[in-house]
C-alpha cells in the first residue's frame, strides 16, 4: 500500500540491535479438528481465568465465543453446505485466476496429489502400522466443518503498539508483541488500535493471570492478549498452544520458515483441486505489512470473522495532519480577509 517502510524483521525496526530471527505461527485451518486443545494450553500455561461457564452458547459448538482478555486462542466452528462449499471453491479459483501473488500461479493438477488415492493410502498405513498425522481435509461435497484457532497477528506494523501512551505494549527481540502489565493504564487505546479486535481489557475483577513462580496475580484492568509464550520462546521452547497441537495444525518456527510452508501447502491443496484454499496474512503490502500469525482458510476471511484488508488505524495519519493543517490554514485566510475586507 506504500505507506510503510523499514526492514522486514520489526524487530529491527524495533532497534533491537541483536535480535533474533523473527517468530511466527502457521495455523492450517484444513486439518484443524476443533478439539480446542490450544485454548486449554493456552489458558493452563499462561495461568489465565475462566471467562465463562463454558456451556454451549447456541453458536455452533463454540463455547467461548470469541478472542479476549482471558482467552489468547479461540477455535471457531463454523457450518458449510453444498453450496457453501461451491462458493467458497469459485472465489477461491478466482483468485488463482488471479495469480494469487502470495501463493503463485496455478498448477497442473497432480494425479498422486487425488484425494481418493490419498485416502487409500491413508488406510494401507494405517493397516501397516505406519500412519503419521493426517494432513488430508475431509473431502465430503455435502457439508464440513470449518474450523480455525484464531490468534493475535503480531502484526509488522501493530496498531496496538504504536497508539499506547505509556509504552506498555513493546516489540520483542523475536518481532512480536506483548503487553507489560506494570506499565499498562488500562486506558483502552490499544483495544481501538487493533484492527482485528483482539485487544481486550480484563475490567470483570477477574484475577489476571500471572508468571511462573509469580504469587500474586497480574494487575486487573490491564490490556491482555496472547505473548506468543515469550517466556517460552526465550528458553527456547515452542509456544504452548502449538506444542499441543495433536494434527500439527498449528506450526511455530522462523517467519520466513512459516510463510514457505503455507505457500506449499496452499499449491499442494489447488493441486488435490481445493481451489479455495489461500493465505490470511502473509501479503507484506496489505494494511499492516503482513502478519506475525499467518492462515491458510478455506473461504474469504469474512466467514471466519476477519478483516478482508485489515489497516493499521495510524497509517493515515500524516495525511490527515497535512489536511488538518491545510484547512486551518484556510480558515485563517478566509478569517483574515473578512476582518481586511471589513475595514
Amino acid at each position: 500500500m506504500g505507506q510503510f517502510s523499514g526492514p522486514t524483521n520489526p524487530a529491527a525496526d524495533a532497534h533491537w540491535h541483536e535480535h533474533q530471527p523473527r517468530k511466527g505461527f502457521f495455523t492450517d485451518t484444513s486439518i484443524c479438528i476443533g478439539c480446542k486443545a490450544c485454548e486449554v494450553a493456552c489458558k493452563e500455561w499462561n495461568r489465565n481465568p475462566l471467562d465463562s461457564d463454558l456451556e454451549l452458547t447456541g453458536m455452533s459448538y463454540d463455547n467461548t465465543v470469541s478472542l479476549g482478555a482471558s482467552t489468547w486462542r479461540h477455535v471457531a466452528f463454523i457450518e458449510q453446505g453444498a453450496d457453501e462449499i461451491q462458493r467458497a471453491r469459485e472465489s477461491g479459483r478466482a483468485l488463482v485466476d488471479l495469480g494469487m501473488p502470495q501463493v503463485g500461479p496455478p498448477q497442473t493438477p497432480d494425479p498422486a496429489l487425488d484425494p481418493a488415492a490419498k485416502t487409500d493410502a491413508l488406510a494401507a498405513a494405517r493397516q501397516a502400522g505406519t500412519a503419521t498425522v493426517s494432513t488430508e481435509p475431509p473431502q465430503t461435497q455435502e457439508f464440513r466443518w470449518l474450523m480455525s484457532s484464531d490468534v493475535c497477528k503480531h502484526c509488522t506494523h501493530a496498531g496496538c503498539l504504536d497508539v499506547c501512551p505509556t509504552g506498555a505494549l513493546i516489540r520483542t527481540e523475536f518481532g512480536t508483541v506483548v503487553v507489560q502489565d506494570d506499565v499498562c493504564n488500562g486506558c483502552g487505546t490499544c483495544v481501538a488500535g487493533c484492527p482485528f479486535g483482539v485487544v481486550e481489557r480484563r475490567t470483570d475483577g477477574t484475577a489476571g493471570p500471572r508468571q511462573r513462580g509469580q504469587s500474586e496475580p497480574r494487575n486487573v484492568g490491564v490490556a491482555q492478549k496472547c505473548t506468543l509464550c515469550y517466556d517460552r520462546m526465550v528458553d527456547g521452547e515452542t509456544p504452548a498452544c502449538a506444542k499441543t497441537c495433536p494434527t500439527t495444525s498449528i506450526k511455530y518456527g522462523d517467519h520466513a520458515d512459516m510463510r514457505s510452508q503455507a505457500q506449499q501447502r496452499v499449491r499442494d491443496l489447488h493441486a488435490a483441486g481445493m481451489t479455495e484454499a489461500r493465505l490470511y496474512g502473509a501479503n507484506e503490502n496489505d494494511g499492516v505489512g503482513g502478519t506475525g500469525a499467518m492462515f491458510l482458510l478455506l473461504d474469504e476471511p469474512e466467514v471466519y470473522g476477519l478483516p478482508p484488508d485489515p489497516r493499521v488505524p495510524t497509517a493515515d495519519l500524516m495525511t490527515m495532519f497535512k489536511r488538518a493543517g491545510l484547512a486551518a490554514a484556510g480558515m485563517a485566510a478566509a478569517a483574515a480577509a473578512a476582518f481586511l475586507g471589513g475595514r
